[in-house]
């Protein structure tokens, strides 16, 4: 039975940056860990970082861009802390690799799991188009990446 990755976040673990969560509730969810299928990853804290930490961003980029090593995640008070960020984007893709996962749903906006939307990097809360370090790296191994807005459609990428 394919397994999928999912961002611990969304499964109710207090692992955001502000020591929240952010649970989704919804059938497949549900059917998919009654199944056995769900492997969680938090990027950050599996890579190191505290609960709480500051708000982290992605500035002159995207993930794929950090990367590459053109943008970088910057903290509000201008810490860099991309190596952490590409840390726990490797935890997430071995985990992956691991268990042969092929679809993962990350949580959306999030400067390591977003699938399509990011903060721009000026800490205003404005999202412009791109995707975190973790969903670029797992994107550039192959592996179909979805946001919790998109249940059904990674469901059907289970199928495939």
């Amino acid at each position: 039975m394919e397994k999928i990755l999912i961002s611990a976040c969304l499964l109710g673990r207090k692992v955001r940056y502000d020591g929240k969560t952010l649970p989704v509730t919804d059938n497949l969810l549900e059917r998919w860990m009654a199944e056995g299928r769900v492997i969680s990853v938090c990027p950050e804290v599996d890579a190191g970082m505290s609960i709480p930490r500051a708000p982290a961003e992605i500035t002159a980029g995207t993930g794929y861009d950090v990367l590459a090593g053109t943008a970088k995640v910057l903290i509000e008070n201008g810490d860099e802390v991309s190596a952490t960020f590409k840390k726990g984007a490797q935890i997430a893709l071995a985990l992956c690799q691991q268990h042969n996962i092929k679809v993962a749903v990350l949580t959306e906006s999030s400067p390591s799991c977003g699938s399509s939307s990011i903060y721009d990097g000026s800490f205003t809360r404005q999202k412009i188009a791109g995707v975190g370090v973790t969903a670029a790296l797992l994107e550039q191994h192959g592996i179909a990446v979805f946001s919790q807005y998109q249940l059904p459609e990674a469901d059907r990428a289970l199928r495939c």
